[in-house]
């Protein structure tokens, strides 16, 4: 597994981490030794860094519970990040987000849920705020209370980023980016680069769509990903994902899919960490080994065409 600066943290970082959105049952079930024995995979293949959300999960809040019980006896030897601001969302009845202290609510809940007394990253889960001072006052606080190393934001958008930063302290960034989805190479990871901001990389293997398995008669039955079925409102998406994939599968063997698309997000100059998730021991060994090596820049190229 490579290693790599983790932005202006200080921190080494392994370039393939794990998302436990998988692991909390909306991708479909998954029990608890199988989601136990996944993120111990994940760790004894090399990941150092766990990413969570408090909303994550059936029901809400599962997969940061299941995750903390994971990393019991090796909470030491990780970065755990997590994200706030859809408690209730999913299920009708949000938190609001209008104090100092309704930000430490939510960031004192996660706590509880991972089974620790701080976070090492905590991140907004507003990609679109408009105004974030209310979440930059909150995790000031929580680093205050020492409970915070680092805070940051999960947003594809430069200008929301830009106002997270606009006092210099946002420190990582969480954004939707693979080989079909590279809006961001063009202003944001530039921008990351300039300001040492850390670059996390979710959605590197597009929902599963990179593994190549699927087509345009797949019928998918988890919450996640169910309108991509026929007559669902992300069914147009899907097939127009479905034939950036195929033009894909001309340039890269079927057995490669999975290890391209992670080594062509891990091999950018702004040394970003991609979390893809995983439901099963064997993803998560399978996700790390892509973490060997990164991608030489003529393969990187014969992938843009």
């Amino acid at each position: 597994m490579l290693y790599r600066d983790f932005g202006r943290t200080g921190w080494k970082v392994s370039a393939i981490g794990l998302g436990t959105w998988n692991i909390g049952n909306q991708w479909g079930p998954v029990d608890e030794p199988t989601a136990f024995a996944t993120v111990r995979a994940a760790f004894d293949h090399g990941m150092n860094l766990f990413d969570a959300a408090e909303s994550y999960g059936l029901p809400n809040g599962l997969s940061e519970e299941r995750l903390g019980r994971a990393l019991a006896g090796i909470r030491h030897e990780v970065f755990v990040v997590s994200k706030i601001g859809n408690w209730g969302k999913r299920t009708g009845q949000e938190v609001p987000k209008t104090s100092v202290d309704m930000i430490r609510l939510c960031a004192h809940a996660s706590l509880h849920r991972l089974r620790t007394d701080y976070h090492d990253v905590l991140l907004c889960h507003e990609g679109e705020i408009e105004d974030p001072s209310v979440y930059l006052d909150g995790f000031r606080a929580l680093q205050e209370e020492g409970r915070l190393r680092c805070y940051g934001i999960s947003t594809n958008s430069l200008e929301a980023l830009r106002r997270f930063n606009r006092d210099g302290g946002c420190k990582v960034v969480q954004v939707d980016w693979s080989i079909i989805q590279r809006r961001c190479e063009a202003e944001l990871l530039p921008y990351c680069r300039a300001q040492e901001i850390a670059v996390m990389v979710r959605g590197p293997l597009a929902k599963g769509l990179l593994s190549g398995r699927y087509t345009a008669e797949s019928v998918f039955t988890d919450d996640i990903r169910s309108g991509y079925n026929e007559g669902g409102a992300g069914r147009e998406q899907y097939l127009e994902q479905l034939r950036q994939v195929d033009r894909l599968r001309e340039r890269v063997e079927p057995q490669d899919m999975i290890s391209t698309a992670l080594g062509y997000v891990i091999s950018h100059p702004v040394n970003p960490v991609a979390i893809p998730g995983a439901r099963s021991p064997e993803q998560a060994a399978m996700n790390a080994a892509a973490g060997d090596d990164e991608l030489s820049e003529d393969e990187l190229e014969r992938l843009r065409v």
